[in-house]
């Protein structure tokens, strides 16, 4: 049994050490096989690294490590490549400088390995001087692989201003490419995030992106195909319904079910860890720009079950105007669930792709949105405990400590608490983050109820209301709504071991907590 390549993203490492690779050559000879330039987006930790260094090693002809694969009888080995390969994932770039040094250093690297002498001064003149004498000494075209173009950018996005100038450091960079086109046979460039072209990439001529190409939707990531063939036996036990809920579910376009894609970096990590289901993926990298984008748009958590959006808001976004949405997509937050092309265009639904991004993602939102820390899985744990028996008493307890978390400076620079869709977004992210199936705004015959909650066999019928200068014996409205509006009927009778429950919560604004809960079985 081979072993897994875990955080190894170097071609001839894996080989020479007999470790698992997923075959991805046949993809690779598709993309290559004529002359282009391509862009792709993808989230972090998902195989970019090591597509790009496959793409290298094809190019500089090292045939030997590609023995059993499909490239090796269908690519013309005689004519090879010099190839530039930048990657811009390494460190940290926080300013002009940092950026200018960091290619510098590459352009150093690769004066060095093809021996060239270099007369011009400046990053710009340096680069397109090193591509025009690489192609002269060679007599052949020059590959050029960036990997992690927008890390820059990335690592600034909170500094808008920097991030400005940092991206126009960048639009010069590119733009040699432009002018060398002539001496270059292949540009690829990946990232997570697409920033407009017309700000970063005009100095590339046509650009194609191949983000959502169904062609290219399993260029990166573990089809269940690729786990079957490739990790057969290390899979050995592994319930596979369970593994595709939990790290499968991304979409990129692709041709029906058989291209979802699981995370790579989740697979690897929990096949070393001993098959067990852990947040492997989201822990390398706290969304913490994401959770304040959200916080300050007062973002109607709820509306992540259920987000459609036209093409155009998929394909880039802007340093100074960010789309929560677009960055979602593009961070692997949300995934393509299905697509709608009947009025000319495309639009599509989204989804969160699996079991792993809700809970860790929802985690981490009430963690931001609350001051409990200890506190947060004890509170956890009883309510998880609490739906599944049926004790609302202890669930009614929870809930308060929750809002009771929520420190007053979270409001101080905004009402959020004066609007119903902010109770609802918290417990939202509250039941989804202990794993509940949540349905926000459930639609029924007689309209919607603002949340429904399913755990094991019990399932919660939710209708949440605010007030002002609460009375104590006053009716529950929303436990009245629920009745009035028979939203709970849907759900009799789907089985004889699940229990139906209508639950009326009522927020008082000023206290800005829970301060009535009623319930009943419906029968």
């Amino acid at each position: 049994m081979k072993n897994l390549p875990i955080g190894i993203s170097n071609l001839n490492m894996i080989i020479e050490n007999n470790l698992v690779y997923v075959d991805k050559t046949e993809i690779a000879y598709n993309l290559i096989k004529s002359p282009g330039r391509y862009f792709l987006s993808r989230p972090r930790r998902f195989g970019k690294s090591l597509f790009l260094d496959t793409l290298k090693e094809i190019f500089e002809g090292n045939k030997d490590l590609f023995k059993g694969l499909f490239i090796y009888d269908n690519w013309d080995w005689d004519k090879k490549y010099p190839v530039i390969k930048i990657d811009f994932a390494g460190g940290s770039v926080k300013n002009i400088k940092d950026l200018n040094n960091k290619i510098q250093a590459n352009i150093n690297h690769y004066k060095n390995l093809y021996n060239i002498q270099l007369n011009e001064t400046g990053i710009s003149n340096q680069f397109n001087e090193l591509i025009f004498k690489i192609q002269d000494k060679f007599s052949s075209k020059v590959v050029v692989l960036i990997d992690e173009y927008d890390k820059p950018l990335l690592d600034n996005i909170e500094n808008p201003e920097m991030a400005m100038e940092i991206r126009e450091g960048l639009k010069n960079f590119y733009s040699v490419f432009k002018e060398q086109d002539a001496n270059i046979q292949f540009v690829f460039l990946t990232g997570v995030s697409k920033f407009s072209k017309v700000n970063i990439f005009s100095g590339i001529n046509n650009l194609e992106d191949i983000t959502l190409n169904k062609d290219y939707a399993t260029i990166c990531g573990y089809t269940q195909n690729d786990l079957e063939v490739y990790f057969k036996e290390h899979l050995e036990g592994v319930d596979r319904e369970l593994l595709k809920n939990w790290y499968n579910g991304y979409n990129f376009l692709g041709n029906g079910y058989a291209s979802a894609v699981y995370n790579p970096f989740d697979i690897l990590l929990f096949l070393s860890n001993g098959k067990t289901y852990r947040n492997y993926w989201f822990e390398t990298e706290t969304p913490t720009f994401l959770i304040k984008l959200l916080k300050k748009n007062n973002y109607f958590l709820p509306d992540l079950s259920n987000v459609e959006v036209g093409e155009e808001i998929l394909s880039s976004f802007e340093i100074d105007s960010i789309s929560i949405i677009t960055l979602l997509f593009q961070t692997g937050y949300l995934t393509i669930d299905s697509v709608d092309d009947s009025m000319g265009k495309q639009f599509y639904s989204l989804k969160i792709p699996n079991n792993e991004v809700k809970i860790a993602l929802n985690d981490y939102i009430i963690t931001a949105y609350t001051d409990l820390n200890e506190q947060k899985t004890p509170i956890q744990k009883s309510t998880f405990s609490a739906l599944k028996s049926g004790d609302f008493k202890s669930l009614e307890k929870t809930i308060i400590r929750l809002f009771a978390g929520i420190p007053y400076r979270n409001f101080t620079k905004n009402k959020m608490y004066e609007y119903e869709g902010y109770y609802a977004s918290v417990l939202y992210a509250f039941f989804s983050a202990i794993n509940c199936d949540v349905i926000p705004e459930d639609i029924t015959n007689h309209g919607q109820v603002d949340m429904t909650i399913k755990l094991g066999s019990t399932i919660c019928v939710m209708e949440i209301k605010t007030t002002t200068n609460f009375e104590p014996n006053s009716q529950n409205l929303a436990l009245k709504q629920i009745q009035d509006m028979d939203y709970a009927k849907k759900y009799l009778g789907i089985t004889n071991t699940t229990t139906v429950y209508e639950l009326g919560l009522v927020f008082d604004m000023d206290k800005r907590n829970l301060v009535q809960f009623d319930w009943r079985i419906r029968r």
